[in-house]
């Protein structure tokens, strides 16, 4: 499972890649075409790792910088709000991480 998890992750970066380069190019439909796949293949990566607690969060950390990072480029293509949205996402993410970190501490020390 952990190989095919990894092979997932690789095409995720390639993918997230492709829509950060259309979004510096300010090529605005490609970015927003690849706004989904990226995201489809974050929440399929949460799918497939949902009963190993460990491979979940951070992968659902992942989901959450891509959801902030795809709603500051909808945001500054589309010109919408963001910041409030985009920040929950950063900051769940960032709170998932402290919580993984935390339990692999936890489960050394025991």
């Amino acid at each position: 499972m952990v190989k095919e998890i990894r092979n997932l992750e690789s095409i995720l970066i390639f993918l997230w890649i492709i829509k950060d380069s259309c979004w510096m190019m300010d090529w605005k439909v490609t970015a927003t075409i690849m706004f989904f796949p990226v995201l489809i293949m974050a929440i399929f990566i949460c799918f497939k790792t949902r009963k190993d607690v460990l491979f979940l969060i951070p992968n659902m950390a992942v989901l959450c910088w891509l959801s902030a990072n795809s709603l500051w480029m909808l945001g500054e293509f589309y010109e919408f709000k963001y910041l409030v949205m985009a920040l929950f996402f950063f900051i769940t993410g960032a709170l998932l991480i402290f919580y993984y970190l935390f339990l692999i501490f936890r489960k050394k020390t025991i």
